[in-house]
């Protein structure tokens, strides 16, 4: 079923899908959506080709001493690859936190809350993981 009908002249019009309430209130889309589905994707991707290469150097260092696991860690392209994938992971996290948050939470002050704190808690992680490997690629 279309929602787009004839008026008297055989123009087409669009019908506002919207309850009157909605129409009422004025709300309508945020416009945020496409953004945020395509920024979900584009980390998941980056996520899906950095965790075989995180897997694959972990069990590389099966075995090794601290000073070897530094040393591998502290390779350029491993650092760079490290910070890429805890930048698009916390970031991923955040993103599907806020969907999960917005979709199951209908209490608004409850809801302020948890995405606050998802966004205190991913940005922390994201923070840490940065210093962590700053401070081994860096020494």
């Amino acid at each position: 079923m279309s929602d787009v009908k004839a008026n008297a002249n055989g123009a087409p019009v669009r019908r506002d899908l919207r309850t009157p309430l909605a129409r009422a209130r004025g709300l309508g889309s945020g416009k945020s959506g496409t953004s945020h589905f395509w920024w979900i994707r584009v980390t998941a991707v980056v996520l899906a080709l950095l965790v075989p290469w995180l897997v694959g150097l972990l069990v590389s260092m099966i075995g090794a001493d601290l000073d070897s696991v530094r040393e591998t860690i502290a390779r350029p392209w491993n650092a760079i690859l490290l910070t890429l994938f805890a930048v698009s992971m916390f970031w991923h996290t955040r993103m599907g936190l806020q969907t999960i948050i917005e979709d199951y939470i209908h209490a608004r002050s409850l809801e302020i809350a948890l995405q606050f704190l998802a966004i205190v808690a991913c940005t922390l992680g994201a923070l840490a993981s940065l210093y962590a490997i700053a401070r081994i690629a860096l020494l």
